[in-house]
């Protein structure tokens, strides 16, 4: 086993949190994108980084544990620019994939990966997460 972290990235793009993630020491494992233009610049740039597809086909569980999984989902909904639909968006509604991911990832392993998760998204978005935590809901 390595001492070194490693990453996946959900809604991956061009590669931003790999490539950030190898020019600092941590070793980008898997990538999810749907998007062709995107993965052939990953491909291109990270040719060992292994390539998912779409992130609702999936199975954290089944997928090789990483130390930090990175996501910056479609913000779109949330987005001030947007109709601030929210996390159940039509788009915004992919964030729950991700969650879905992290915790199938963390049940297959006894809790003990993802060690971190990061999730990039517009600043709008802390509306959502408070209104989520109020007690507004109950």
């Amino acid at each position: 086993m390595s001492d070194k972290l490693t990453l996946g990235s959900l809604f991956d793009g061009s590669g931003g949190f790999p490539l950030g993630a190898l020019l600092n020491g941590i070793v980008p494992i898997w990538a999810s994108e749907i998007e062709p233009f995107p993965i052939r610049v990953t491909t291109k740039r990270l040719p060992f980084v292994k390539h998912y597809g779409d992130i609702r086909k999936i199975n954290g569980a089944e997928i090789e544990p990483v130390d930090i999984i990175t996501f910056g989902s479609p913000c779109t909904d949330m987005s001030v620019a947007g109709k601030r639909a929210g996390l159940d968006g039509k788009q915004s509604v992919l964030f729950h994939e991700a969650i879905r991911i992290i915790k199938e990832m963390r049940c297959k392993t006894n809790g003990m990966y993802p060690r971190f998760i990061v999730w990039e998204n517009v600043p709008y978005v802390l509306k959502f997460i408070r209104d989520i935590m109020s007690c507004k809901h109950l």
